[in-house]
């Protein structure tokens, strides 16, 4: 493998000089000097790597009403009612074609999220055509990934060992590994294009490796190789106009991937860091104000009373700046740095103050849930009648991807009735209703008992504030 490794580094390096001689008017001819520099391959790569890359298939079972000829017809919407459907809904079984990832001998698969995202019946097949059901250990829509869990009995599995993503750079060459539109097993090669990508949008963690290697639908969840043959990345998100590949695709860096998994070992539920911090980006102008060089760090404007951070002296105003021996240069990239370290242990965090450079050690520990949950499904005649919610907690807040540090009571699920009609969202915060501030899920039944048919009710939604008022 090493050999290959520096063939095709000295591959590129001869090339880049060719062209730059050719530009300058000194390009001499040349030829290959050996048989071994004729045959460059990856082959013997993907012979090694491309087995424990496996095909993931999951069955959803959806429901659908037969459409109306008549849905447009306003008299017609009164019996077949606004959405233009009739009759009982029919299941639907609908399948998911996605790839995995097999990082254990034992059984354990890595792939995303919304590959098995509601999936009842869980295949993998091998692709030496060996086919198991799986067990589904640990699905975490923050991440885009879920863990799964075959019994080969006493079968052997092949299996990826996980590679440092931190040590990538701009460049490296590296092989993506899946099935695209259900073809079968195919294998691309490029460059890491970018890192660090934070606009993407397919997970809260925004931190993807960018690479020009093919990724098409079904690709999903499916192996990013370095030239040593480690798992570096999990392919899950391609950038397209049309929904073929273009040259821009992102993995998951395995360092994240590696912390699901940890997770699967422990016990199946996903427990990350809490940081208990709300942060900002540093601007060009925030930076000149701090006399900085140029913008980097990740400011902290609002802290927890609980935050480890704050335990360990963090002050809002402070500027973090590194974690170990890694720079932080974005807000997004704390979170990620963040979220890949292991509960129980310690970390060094480096920050400015005023500055001056400060470093403090930091607890990781789990988001505490506190106050108690109190999950509550509403039933009372209201605007909130279908709604279960839940006493807004640190853990709470992180269970449902949300950035607050405050009290209110938060929406779990809309299960229904007027609630559904009104347009609550998992997610939102009740925070006032009929002139009372709402802390507790108790303060908001009573309020909710108390009133004479009049409601007058503030919800926070993605940092945003909105009033609501219903009845006569």
């Amino acid at each position: 493998m090493l050999i290959i490794t520096r063939s095709c580094r000295l591959l590129a390096v001869c090339m880049t000089a060719l062209l730059w001689m050719s530009a300058s008017g000194h390009a001499e001819q040349q030829v290959p000097q050996s048989r071994q520099q004729i045959n460059l391959s990856f082959a013997p790569l993907v012979s090694e790597t491309a087995p424990a890359v496996v095909n993931v298939y999951a069955k959803r079972l959806s429901q659908r009403r037969t459409l109306s000829p008549f849905g447009a017809d306003p008299f017609f919407r009164r019996f077949f009612g606004d959405d233009g459907t009739f009759g009982r809904p029919r299941e639907r079984v609908q399948n998911s074609l996605g790839s995995g990832v097999i990082v254990e001998a034992s059984g354990f698969i890595v792939t995303n999220h919304h590959v098995i995202k509601d999936g009842t019946d869980i295949r993998v097949v091998l692709a030496d055509k060996r086919e198991f059901a799986a067990k589904l250990l640990v699905s975490d829509d923050r991440t885009d990934l879920a863990v799964l869990k075959i019994e080969p009995g006493r079968e052997k599995l092949p299996f990826l060992r996980f590679g440092d993503s931190d040590t990538l750079s701009v460049g490296d060459l590296v092989l993506a590994v899946g099935n695209p539109f259900g073809v079968g097993q195919t294998v691309t090669s490029g460059i890491v294009s970018a890192l660090a990508r934070t606009r993407v949008g397919v997970s809260d963690y925004q931190f993807f490796i960018q690479t020009d290697a093919a990724i098409n639908p079904g690709n999903s969840g499916g192996a990013l190789i370095d030239m040593s043959g480690r798992l570096v990345g999990i392919n899950t998100a391609i950038y397209s106009r049309t929904g073929g590949s273009i040259g821009i695709g992102f993995a998951i860096p395995a360092n994240m991937v590696r912390s699901v998994i940890f997770s699967a070992r422990a016990g199946g539920k996903v427990v990350r860091p809490w940081s208990g911090v709300e942060l900002q980006e540093v601007t060009s102008d925030i930076a000149e104000s701090l006399g900085f060089a140029r913008p980097s760090g990740a400011l902290v404007v609002n802290l927890h009373p609980k935050s480890p951070l704050a335990e360990a002296g963090i002050r809002r105003g402070d500027v973090l700046t590194s974690i170990g021996k890694r720079k932080i240069e974005s807000a997004k990239e704390f979170s990620y740095r963040f979220a890949t370290k292991q509960v129980g242990k310690k970390i060094k965090l480096g920050y400015q103050r005023r500055g001056k450079p400060g470093q403090a050690r930091v607890d990781l520990i789990a988001a505490p849930e506190t106050p108690k949950r109190n999950e509550t499904l509403l039933r009372e005649r209201s605007p909130f009648d279908g709604l279960l919610v839940a006493n807004l907690s640190p853990a709470v807040s992180e269970e449902l991807g949300l950035n607050e540090n405050g009290n209110g009571v938060v929406v779990m699920a809309v299960k229904g009735g007027p609630a559904a009609r009104v347009g609550f969202r998992t997610g939102d915060i009740i925070v006032e209703l009929n002139e009372r501030r709402i802390g507790t899920v108790g303060q908001l039944k009573k309020a909710i008992s108390q009133s004479d048919g009049w409601w007058d009710f503030a919800i926070k939604r993605k940092g945003r504030v909105r009033r609501i008022q219903l009845g006569g």
